[in-house]
């Protein structure tokens, strides 16, 4: 019999997603002995005790009896028209439900949206650091991924300057991330707007990932990209995981607005590649509409007191009273990217403290370099845990960080 193995697709060679790769692996496997881990690595508000808010409960209760068939493949017509409404009200042009589509997830809207787009060598724009589904789906599609820098001294915010500078022929798209995963950067309507001129110039479709839309601190403005883009033709990603806590609901939406005609085809591309998945999570779609019609419930929890408010607070703390961690405050979303001075430090990498974090300390963070940056001094926690755990967390990073500085003192005393 042969033991020839069963071949892979090859372009998966290139594709990373460490939020829940080697190291969440390594931390499964610590788990199993007994260990006790505290795992910041994904965005998950229901593994730190939030609950999605009851009327959304309330709502997949009520219509369970409606959800057994398949919907339409765009998604329940009045969860649709409700999302075309919001769009509306935020001043997004020529939106209807028709230019609504519902999916298992914004991920799965992503790769359906980048399918529906993209031919072999064609590229996409995005941003680095950048939550890495945009790449893998790019690549993934036949694309190429080629990254505009939001470098940490600019504030994590996009230069359109140098985005407009890596356009090239085969350029189709230009993805943001507002709110940011990872940095927690929220960009300035200037900067919006500057983008925005660059993709109209180009004739280029804009991709705008908001799904912390409504997550927001101290007094930084979230600003819509579809309604700044006008007629240009603009896709805009949200749903219930994080604004509303109910990430395990897989209900994400995506909009396409601006001239229907310059659209029209990608349109219908979208509206087959849902055809032929069926439909979304039906039980989950009554949900987004009491979502969207019911009360605020994050606004609360990112105030002053609130608790996502106060482990931002802790957080920042922690890395102004470090020697060696530095942090742009993040403005928005569920996240932090602290940055680490090596200075003498030798042979830091990102990926060995990290792994010498959970193997010495217990604490799963992801390597900044996971989020497509060509600087390996960062890393990702999430924002969700109660602010006394954070505190926790960060003096566990000091006493590593501690490690590798006797470690580099030793190195330098056996050179000299």
């Amino acid at each position: 019999m042969s033991s020839r193995t069963v071949p892979t697709r090859q372009r998966l060679s290139q594709v990373r997603y460490e939020i829940r790769g080697e190291l969440a692996r390594r931390a499964r496997d610590l788990e199993a002995t007994g260990r006790t881990l505290i795992k910041l690595n994904i965005g998950n508000p229901g593994a730190f005790g939030f609950r999605a808010p009851e009327h959304l409960q309330a709502a997949i209760a009520e219509h369970i009896a409606e959800s057994d068939p398949y919907c339409h493949q765009q998604g329940l017509p009045q969860v649709r028209e409700a999302i075309a409404a919001q769009q509306v009200q935020r001043g997004a042009r020529s939106v209807t439900a028709a230019h609504v589509f519902l999916g298992n997830g914004v991920s799965e809207l992503i790769d359906l949206s980048l399918r529906a787009l993209l031919n072999p060598g064609d590229e996409v724009l995005l941003p680095s650091p950048d939550y890495p589904l945009w790449s893998a789906a790019t690549i993934l599609n036949d694309g190429v991924p080629v990254y505009y820098d939001c470098r940490p001294e600019h504030g994590f915010q996009p230069d359109p300057e140098q985005i407009e500078a890596l356009i090239s022929p085969r350029t189709r798209a230009i993805v943001l991330i507002n709110p940011n995963n990872p940095s927690g950067a929220v960009y300035s309507r200037a900067t919006l707007e500057a983008i925005v001129r660059v993709a109209e110039r180009h004739r280029i479709l804009l991709m705008s990932d908001e799904i912390y839309d409504a997550i927001t601190y101290d007094d930084a403005v979230y600003v819509p990209l579809a309604p700044l883009a006008g007629d240009l033709p603009c896709l805009t990603f949200s749903g219930l995981s994080k604004v509303h806590r109910a990430c395990g609901y897989r209900v994400g939406w995506a909009v396409l607005s601006g001239d229907p005609i310059r659209s029209g085809d990608y349109h219908h591309a979208l509206d087959l590649l849902g055809a032929l998945r069926l439909c979304a999570n039906v039980p989950g779609q009554w949900a987004a509409l009491a979502a969207l019609t019911g009360p605020d419930t994050i606004g609360a929890l990112t105030a002053p007191g609130g608790r996502l408010f106060e482990a931002r607070r802790a957080v920042i703390e922690a890395c102004n009273a470090s020697g060696r961690l530095s942090l742009h405050a993040p403005m928005g979303a569920l996240y932090a990217f602290p940055g680490i001075d090596t200075t003498g430090l030798q042979d830091f990498d990102d990926h060995r403290f990290a792994l010498d974090l959970l193997d010495n300390e217990g604490v799963l963070v992801v390597p900044g370099s996971s989020f497509n940056v060509g600087y390996r001094n960062h890393f990702r926690v999430t924002l969700l845990p109660q602010p006394d755990e954070i505190r926790d967390v960060f003096g566990r990073i000091e006493h590593a960080l501690a490690r590798w500085e006797t470690r580099g003192a030793a190195s330098q005393a056996a050179i000299a």
